[in-house]
């Protein structure tokens, strides 16, 4: 598994084995970045089921601004630790060791690009939990206008609900692997023009 492109290009990263790792495929993570690679320079990532950390470190390769890494396993999160000191960009990132749904309570940072990487075994309900959680909060905390969630989930798990104001704005297969993107709803219809008085 390598950095794709940008400053870090061609770095192999370490990875992880188990049962319960499910990395990202390199097809997959290519085909993902091809979709938002203009949406990532300057921008603040979350990766949350950091795994490797190959996602957020992408990212920061491509120029993100800076990453934060999410994961409940010290394994992983020793393993995103060797991965940025490899690539060397520890310096634009945060590794936090806690579950998900914890974190997005207790965070107080925004984010442009919003990973979500769970094990396929994962519940849909505990995902669109997530997913409401991220878009919920009051005065957009977590995410703006311009954020972007990208979900990868099984193509035999249960279709993911966008929380209330986002849209599922498209959906890609790669063999078992389904990406979703999601994103704040437009606008639904434009104020109709006030009529000057005579």
């Amino acid at each position: 598994m390598r950095v794709i492109t940008g400053t870090a290009r061609g770095r192999v990263l370490r990875t992880l084995e188990g049962e319960d790792v499910r990395p990202t495929t390199d097809r997959v993570k290519e085909a993902v970045f091809s979709i938002i690679q203009f949406e990532i320079e300057g921008r603040r990532v979350l990766d949350l089921f950091a795994g490797s950390g190959q996602l957020g470190i992408e990212a920061l390769s491509r120029g993100a601004d800076s990453a934060t890494f999410v994961d409940m396993s010290k394994d992983s999160l020793a393993t995103v630790k060797y991965n940025l000191e490899h690539t060397k960009l520890g310096d634009r990132a945060k590794v936090i060791q806690t579950d998900a749904l914890s974190f997005l309570k207790l965070t107080k940072d925004r984010f442009d690009i919003v990973f979500i990487d769970p094990p396929y075994a994962f519940e849909t309900e505990a995902c669109n939990q997530l997913l409401a959680d991220l878009a919920g909060r009051e005065s957009g905390e977590l995410t703006g206008e311009g954020t972007v969630i990208v979900l990868e989930r099984s193509t035999r798990s249960d279709e993911p609900t966008a929380p209330e104001g986002w849209d599922i704005t498209d959906r890609r297969d790669y063999g078992e692997t389904a990406v979703y993107y999601i994103e704040p709803a437009e606008s639904a219809e434009p104020a109709e023009p006030v009529e000057s008085a005579d």
